[in-house]
């Protein structure tokens, strides 16, 4: 738990810093999100990139699936033989989430640690030391995350994950202290309109040499 105690102590330094500024919780989990988001740029670079380029292999994929149904070695074998030769890590779009994690749990730890008060109003609406009453940010959280996850989806078997991720996170939403929701939903937003602009700026070349 080193490395979430080391974020958390640095995640309090930033948002108390921009807090003294602002005099505003909000404010300062919203900029403090922008500047995490912005630090993870290369990752979430490599993220997209990766996916983009997972969809681009899926017929093929499927027709190994096909061929070595009833040889799952084979089936693996192939597969990865034919990631390496079109240079693409299969976990290549996983990492950057794994990363995300503790970042989530140190906000979460930080925001336990907030004394509610008039720094702690966030629009007239909420509270964001305790969960939301009104359910407007479990609400968006779960909106966003389906965005996200329909997105950065690979293949037409993960359509169940686009039902699952949003409607737990919608739940876990329900409970949790209002700040850490609207970190998610900003967070949410930002990677839906950074990987839009990946996509279209960073075209992956299809399977026979010319960009999508």
């Amino acid at each position: 738990m080193g490395i979430v105690n080391f974020l958390a102590d640095g995640l309090s330094w930033l948002i108390q810093l921009v807090v003294g500024i602002t005099n505003s919780y909000g404010i300062a989990i919203i900029l403090v999100t922008l500047f995490i988001r912005m630090l993870l740029y290369p990752l979430t670079l490599s993220q997209t990139k990766s996916m983009a380029a997972m969809k681009t292999l899926q017929p093929k994929m499927k027709e190994l699936q096909e061929k070595y149904k009833d040889q799952p070695q084979e089936y693996q074998k192939r597969s990865m033989a034919l990631y390496k030769e079109n240079k693409v890590n299969p976990l290549g779009g996983c990492f950057p989430m794994l990363v995300q994690l503790p970042i989530l749990w140190a906000f979460f730890r930080v925001l336990q640690d907030i004394e509610p008060g008039q720094a702690t109003q966030f629009l007239g609406i909420w509270d964001l030391s305790v969960p939301d009453p009104f359910f407007l940010l479990p609400i968006l959280a779960a909106g966003t995350t389906y965005i996200q996850t329909k997105m950065t989806a690979t293949d037409a078997s993960q359509k169940t994950m686009l039902l699952i991720m949003p409607a737990m996170i919608g739940v876990f939403s329900v409970n949790f202290p209002a700040g850490l929701v609207l970190y998610w939903v900003v967070s949410n937003v930002f990677s839906i309109g950074q990987q839009a602009w990946i996509v279209k700026n960073y075209p992956v070349p299809d399977q026979g040499g010319q960009s999508k």
